[in-house]
């Protein structure tokens, strides 16, 4: 939004000579011995100190001196609202107005207070009022494109903004707002670029160069990112949000050893995170560092012990161990936590699988293929775990859903082809190895040690048109 300040006082020469009169008045109490002008500049002092309560007391005796001066309510709407008097402030934008209807920058301060107000439908009618007198007015098309923004009026801020880099292609905070507006509406192009006029006119702009990283990092230009980053760090180190999410970009580099070093400065910053805690543990699983990633995932649980992911992460680094019993163990209390997610049934039905839990195994399968129905690898390791529990008809009916996903498997036509031999159906299991081997002739070579009794039968052979 447009920052409040009285435009005609903000450079002062002789600071000293202000600093004597404010003293003065406040001696005095009731400026009694002060012309307005003088008032004027006193108040403006106090606000460029940020003295608001002094600066208002100033205004209040001028205005009592010059009721009738537009200006003086003018200046008492913007210090009642740096003062959170909002409400205050638009009885003095109103006073104002009853003497000059047709002031610019009363219109606008009016406007940017019913937004604080959570009104802006009436800040844009204030904005559209200062726009009727000047068409071209940046100010006013800036905080009524800021209004737009607010109202998820994307396309129409959008508009705004484009036309206020017309009048004032100077204004640094209109390719701000373009560049988020852009990335809002998926222009990420456009959006770079207004960041980079952005920060062509305020190169320190940490915020500037962090949404453009976020811009870039979306688009997989981890690269750039990275660099974006990296520059709104150096403006501001202690930046959380740009060492986090650089972390990210460098582990979208696979980079992970610099990533864990950006994600440990977030820690540094901020203390203890869970979901910081959590990518440093991805980071060393993906490493394979497995104890390292343990103690992580254990932090971030210990910050949020309803945590899932963490859970699921903990499981999948003792499963990457083979301690099985473990790794369930975490699993199980994954799925409690979130029952939906298709991952964590996937990875406990795996697990029990390994430990030879078949009937568990089976049931959490069941679970996953409720979860996601259109999974044809849960069902491929559902069909499997079936046909080994002796569960024909099941794991038959498993692998045909598996094709319906997939039609052109041919690993899928291979196995079922056992199911379908195990159930009395020689030539169906022959019509579908013969489609594996279409599919993908290498399954030829696996058929001698997959079905031996089936390659042991010369009938059979030959049907597969395979050489004796």
């Amino acid at each position: 939004m447009f920052n409040f300040g009285f435009e005609d006082f903000e450079d002062f020469k002789d600071d000293s000579r202000l600093e004597d009169m404010a003293a003065s008045f406040e001696q005095d109490g009731s400026g009694t011995y002060f012309d307005s002008d003088t008032l004027e500049e006193i108040a403006s002092y106090y606000f460029e100190a940020g003295r608001f309560e002094e600066s208002l007391r100033v205004v209040d005796r001028s205005l009592e001196i010059h009721p009738y001066s537009s200006d003086g309510w003018m200046r008492r709407g913007i210090l009642l609202n740096n003062l959170g008097r909002h409400h205050e402030a638009l009885d003095s934008y109103d006073r104002a107005l009853e003497m000059n209807p047709t002031d610019l920058e009363t219109l606008v301060n009016r406007g940017i207070t019913l937004d604080s107000l959570d009104e802006p439908e009436k800040a844009l009618q204030a904005y559209s009022d200062a726009l009727n007198l000047d068409p071209n007015n940046d100010e006013a098309l800036f905080n009524n494109g800021v209004t737009l923004e607010r109202l998820n009026r994307i396309s129409e801020a959008i508009a705004v903004f484009e036309h206020c880099t017309d009048q004032n292609p100077e204004h640094p905070e209109v390719w701000y707002e373009l560049g988020f507006c852009y990335d809002r509406v998926g222009r990420e192009e456009d959006s770079i670029a207004s960041y980079d006029r952005h920060l062509d006119i305020d190169p320190y702009s940490h915020d500037a160069w962090y949404n453009r990283g976020i811009v870039l990092n979306r688009i997989e230009r981890y690269r750039e990112s990275v660099d974006s980053y990296d520059m709104a760090i150096v403006i501001s180190d202690d930046f959380a949000s740009a060492h986090y999410n650089r972390g990210n970009a460098l582990a979208n580099l696979g980079e992970l050893k610099e990533a864990i070093t950006s994600y440990k400065r977030v820690l540094e910053i901020e203390g203890e995170d869970a979901a910081t805690c959590y990518n440093i543990a991805l980071a060393f699983e993906e490493l394979k560092l497995y104890e390292s990633s343990i103690h992580y995932f254990e932090k971030a649980i210990e910050i949020d012990d309803k945590y899932s992911e963490a859970w699921y992460g903990l499981g999948c680094c003792y499963d990457a161990m083979e301690r099985f019993e473990e790794a369930l163990t975490y699993f199980n209390r994954a799925v409690v936590l979130s029952p939906e997610t298709a991952d964590f049934w996937h990875a406990k039905a795996d697990c029990a699988y390994n430990l030879n839990r078949l009937p568990e195994a089976i049931n959490a399968y069941r679970t996953v293929v409720k979860v996601a129905p259109g999974n044809r690898d849960a069902w491929m390791d559902f069909a499997e775990t079936l046909f080994e529990a002796e569960k024909l008809e099941e794991a038959l009916e498993a692998y045909r859903t598996a094709l319906s996903l997939k039609p052109d498997c041919a690993q899928t036509y291979f196995h079922q082809a056992k199911a379908l031999f195990a159930l009395g159906q020689p030539e169906e299991s022959i019509r579908s190895l013969k489609m594996a081997f279409r599919l993908d002739p290498a399954h030829i070579d696996e058929f001698p040690d997959a079905y031996p009794e089936l390659y042991r039968d010369q009938r059979i052979r030959r049907m597969l048109d395979l050489d004796l």
